[in-house]
């Protein structure tokens, strides 16, 4: 064969670069239209144009790499569609920080210079992300990249709000909304970010003492937010609280107010909280409202959308910003003697998910979509199995959520967006909604029109990704071939926020689901369970790991910790396990193409294969079988684990040790070949195995041997060849590595130097265990770590040596001989020095696991640590102890 060496060491940077223009360049990643292939599409989450890489992306978009090079290497039209979102509040943030720096406003500018300034800052700033992902490996067809807010998207848009408008779907009405006061604008409920138990607020509990408006005494109410009082219409207590019956239909005197509002009676009412009676302000909490709906309550605006007072409280608040609206009300009913009493109190405070700010719940008039009929043929689609969520369980919060949706809140008063499309006649009052812009009123065909200046919510633009990427609502081919999606891969906490509405719209306008699966994967924590945060400082940058340990190792490291199910650990310790991963298989892939050299197939020799060829092709396909059945039902820690092992420990660690004699010392031509072949066939499928998930380093191995193509990315994919399965060897092979393992134990446990050689005996319960080991004997030997001074296989039913130490294998019992090998007396000595030292440990260790205080302050991470700790300082300490047993039986017997 032609030589193509391998460098000595493995430089991830020069590969990434090489390897990633060359695909990209030879077009490899632009999608197919076959029509005798299957077609699989995933629509990558379409990251913030203002976004960078953070590790979630990082994940999501590693494990739809691999779903999209599995697929592609099984001869699939595959398209992944890119692109981005143009993600209105945040980019208007940024937009608007740049102009306060140069000292201009956006209302100073106008609306259209502003749209320009941002359009401007989106060519030349936005989309760095994508060129990220590039240098994860993403194989996105790029030539297809697409912005919610291009020509064909804005489109798409338009025609789906006209479209819901038409069916009275979409409407225009007051309600109570999510309001950032930074922003200026209203947020879905989606958009509040609601603090995790870990991360709540300390604040304090309020109770304010409401007298009685007939003079005979007060009814106590406990509120995290005393400024809102000033806009209560109500005192409301539960209908079947015996503390209060006597109460409801009276009156009370409304703090710091010369109000007077009613006591009230609602079911809504938890009498466990506070004091059991409730105070009501219909203008700025949701369950108040309606509370407030329900008794004919009016919602006076006390807050306005600034976060300062209105002229509706007393002069004396007016204009204050609302903490300090607080501050000031807390002073004046703690001196008029009101203020009864605080308490510390958790607050859960919902933020706005771009600016963190405190949401303010007001009135407001706004655009919703009524969710209710759209909900429900969602349900139906994935309680029918026309779209499959994975993991299962997340099916119950689908449900749950879809079940209690609130009409959804669709107008952000911003000016980066998709702007409504709907007009308003200054002269007869109407309003126009219109799927192409319009100069007059549709009524009176007046020319004295304004347009609404609301955009839409961004979700609004991204529930239509899986269609209006493919080109909807034009028949395009791509829509023909590719809708459905194959798959929506996103993180579990997307399930509501994007994923419920991608499935309400789809069904909808393309009368069919989006997707026919949902994988759901983890969040990214660090390797203590945590989230990650800048605060906590264990936010790690994905491209500063990948320009450590290179793109293949953060793959591999993500797709291997994402069990089903469970949230993600990533800490470089484990990037670090892998690099010695990518190490050994570079170390491999050098002996295989070195002892290859010679290697010709058509010579004419007839290769005779050994057992251990025979096992190592057995085991690839055994391997091969598992990881399509862990890619077909998305378990990505398994598909990686089955490569791992199979790669690390049945070929590197196994064959090739094996295999050596075959290739150095074999007098039979036909065994080398066969050993040669084997190497090359078992390394070309492990590569091929391995590329979706570590696309780098396979490719350039591949091209180092004697048949590689273009590149493996357009390489079939392994299939499970049954001419390889042999049960047979694969049994007896698997009793050899026991034996060895035992052997290895023994040594290790009873302290004997590596360079002494010890008497191995192996006693059989049959003729069957006895014919394997015969048959297998060289395989046993073979491994530098038995060093084997004899190795005897007795007839079943042998006693072994008294002074022996013993390891049952299955049917075969191990027997070293370590007489006279150790001193007994100075290892059973170290021995119980060791065993004090640990014990000690131990005892600490239960002394915080059974400390209550412990127990229920320390984080959930830093207990299983300790239960961590305590399990292996057991384990070890029973090992000493088995060691100490025989070194007494070998002092004992002399």
């Amino acid at each position: 064969m032609t030589e193509k060496a391998l460098d000595k060491f493995y430089d991830h940077a020069k590969a990434e670069d090489k390897w990633y223009r060359h695909w990209e360049e030879s077009g490899y990643f632009k999608s197919r239209d076959d029509e005798d292939k299957q077609n699989y599409c995933i629509v990558i989450p379409p990251p913030n144009v203002t976004g960078i890489l953070h590790e979630g992306h990082a994940l999501n978009n590693t494990l739809q790499d691999v779903l999209i090079r599995y697929h592609r290497m099984r001869g699939w039209n595959v398209l992944w569609q890119p692109g981005t979102d143009h993600a209105g509040i945040a980019t208007q943030f940024v937009v608007e920080r740049e102009l306060l720096e140069e000292g201009v406003t956006k209302e100073e500018m106008g609306r259209d210079k502003f749209l320009e300034r941002v359009w401007k800052w989106k060519e030349e700033k936005g989309g760095h992300i994508l060129s990220q992902l590039k240098r994860l490996g993403a194989s996105c067809d790029w030539s297809r990249e697409r912005f919610t807010m291009d020509e064909g998207l804005s489109r798409a848009v338009r025609e789906v709000f006209v479209s819901l408008y038409e069916k009275d779907l979409i409407f225009r009405g007051k309600y109570m909304v999510n309001w950032c006061p930074r922003c200026d604008t209203a947020l879905s409920n989606l958009e509040v970010v609601m603090p995790e138990e870990s991360e709540a607020e300390k604040g304090l509990l309020y109770y304010i003492r409401y007298p009685l408006a007939d003079g005979d005494g007060a009814l106590t109410v406990a509120t995290t937010r005393p400024e809102t009082m000033l806009g209560d219409t109500a005192v409301a207590v539960n209908p079947e609280d015996d503390r209060y019956k006597n109460y409801i239909g009276k009156k009370v005197r409304l703090p710091l107010t010369d109000h007077k509002i009613p006591v009230i009676a609602d079911p809504h009412v938890d009498m466990e909280f506070g004091t059991g009676a409730l105070k009501i302000t219909p203008g700025h909490d949701f369950n108040d409202y309606e509370i407030g709906k329900r008794h004919g309550l009016g919602a006076p605006q006390a807050i306005d959308k600034l976060g300062k007072m209105t002229d509706y409280v007393p002069e004396k608040y007016r204009g204050l910003d609302r903490y300090d609206a607080r501050k000031a009300a807390v002073a004046d009913l703690d001196t008029s003697g009101l203020l009864e009493k605080t308490e510390p109190y958790k607050l859960m405070a919902g933020r706005c998910y771009r600016c963190k700010v405190v949401v303010e719940p007001i009135v407001s008039e706004q655009w919703f979509v009524r969710v209710g009929p759209l909900a429900e043929r969602a349900i139906e689609a994935v309680r029918s199995g026309k779209t499959v969520i994975v993991p299962k369980a997340q099916e119950k919060e689908y449900y749950n959520w879809m079940e209690n949706l609130r009409d959804w809140c669709i107008s952000r008063q911003l000016w980066w967006g998709h702007q409504i499309p709907a007009w308003y006649c200054r002269d007869c009052h109407e309003m126009t909604v219109s799927r192409h812009d319009v100069t007059k009123c549709r009524h009176c065909e007046s020319e004295n029109i304004e347009r609404d200046p609301d955009v839409l919510d961004t979700w609004f633009s991204s529930a239509l990704w899986p269609f209006s990427t493919l080109g909807w609502p034009d028949e395009t081919p791509e829509l023909k071939r590719f809708y459905p999606n194959a798959a929506m891969v996103t993180a579990y906490d997307i399930l509501k926020f994007w994923v419920a509405r991608m499935m309400m719209m789809g069904v909808q306008f393309m009368e069919e689901v989006p997707f026919t699966d949902v994988y759901l994967h983890g969040l990214v924590r660090d390797e203590l369970g945590r989230k990650k945060s800048k605060s906590l400082g264990n936010f790690v940058d994905p491209i500063m790991l990948i320009d450590e340990y290179g793109a293949d190792a953060l793959r591999f490291t993500l797709a291997i910790e994402t069990f089903t199910g469970r949230d993600v650990r990533l800490g470089e310790e484990r990037i670090e396990e892998t690099k010695r991963f990518i190490n050994k298989i570079w170390n491999a892939s050098q002996f295989t193409l070195s002892n290859a050299r010679d290697f010709d197939p058509s010579d004419g020799t007839e290769p005779d294969l050994s057992p251990a060829d025979r096992w190592i092709r057995s085991r690839l396909n055994e391997t091969v079988k598992a990881v399509h059945e862990h890619v077909g039902t998305y378990r990505f820690h398994e598909m990686a684990d089955a490569i791992y092992h199979f790669i690390w420990d049945e070929f590197c660690d196994w064959y090739l040790e094996w295999t050596k004699p075959e290739l150095y010392n074999s007098s039979s031509p036909g065994r080398k070949k066969a050993a040669q072949a084997t190497l090359l066939y078992t390394l070309d499928a492990s590569l091929k195995l391995l590329h979706p998930i570590m696309p780098f380093l396979t490719e350039e191995i591949y091209q180092a041997t004697p048949d590689s193509g273009a590149s493996i990315m357009v390489e079939a994919y392994p299939e499970a060849d049954d001419g390889n399965k042999d049960p047979e060897i694969e049994a007896g092979m698997a009793l050899v590595r026991e034996i060895v393992i035992a052997v290895r134990n023994l040594r290790s446990e009873n302290l004997i130097p590596a360079s002494t050689k010890t008497d191995v005996t192996l006693i059989p319960d049959d003729d069957f265990a006895r014919e394997t080991a015969e048959r297998l004997q060289g395989y046993i030997l073979s491994p530098p770590q038995v060093q084997a001074a004899s190795l005897e296989i007795t007839g079943p039913g042998v006693s072994p040596d008294e002074k022996a130490v013993t390891r049952r294998c299955g049917p075969i019992q191990v027997c070293l001989d370590i007489a006279g090998l150790v001193d007994a007396g100075e290892e059973i000595a170290r021995i119980g020095k060791e065993t004090a030292k640990l014990e000690a440990e131990l005892k600490k260790v239960m002394g915080k696991l059974g400390n209550e205080k412990f127990l229920s302050k320390a984080p959930p991470e830093v207990v299983a640590k300790q239960e961590e700790i305590k399990a292996e300082l057991e384990a070890r300490l029973e090992t000493l102890r088995e060691t100490r047993s025989r070194m007494e039986l070998i002092r004992d017997k002399g």
